[in-house]
């Protein structure tokens, strides 16, 4: 897999799981790939990942039953997206409104192209 440069790659494995159970490919309750596992398919050391599942674990998103393995807690979902939701308002929105601003682009252009991405 390739990892972008400007992030530590466990903060990029944690949000492939975000997406995971946004998406609800991961649901409230299940078990979890194991940290071997998930190492193996995404081909980085197992201690990477044990630190992502470790911030994921401190944000209550996932949670561990010792000697079975990780779970998706009950509400992981909600707290996942809340979780994204303030990564992007406070890390990509600040960089696109910049970009905005340099290129002299108004809220309402962007408005149109989103109205015009649903039809």
């Amino acid at each position: 897999m390739e990892f972008e440069v400007n992030k530590s790659i466990f903060l990029q494995i944690a949000d492939i799981m975000l997406s995971m159970i946004i998406r609800k490919q991961w649901k409230e309750d299940e078990r979890i790939p194991s940290v071997r596992d998930l190492a193996v398919e995404l081909e980085v050391n197992p201690n990477t990942v044990m630190r992502a599942y470790t911030h994921l674990q401190e944000s209550e998103i996932i949670y561990n039953k010792r000697g079975v393995g990780y779970f998706v807690e009950k509400n992981g979902c909600a707290k996942a997206k809340g979780l994204k939701k303030a990564e992007f308002l406070t890390q990509d929105l600040p960089q696109i409104f910049h970009k905005m601003d340099v290129l002299d682009m108004s809220i309402d252009e962007i408005v149109e192209l989103f109205n015009n991405r649903k039809s």
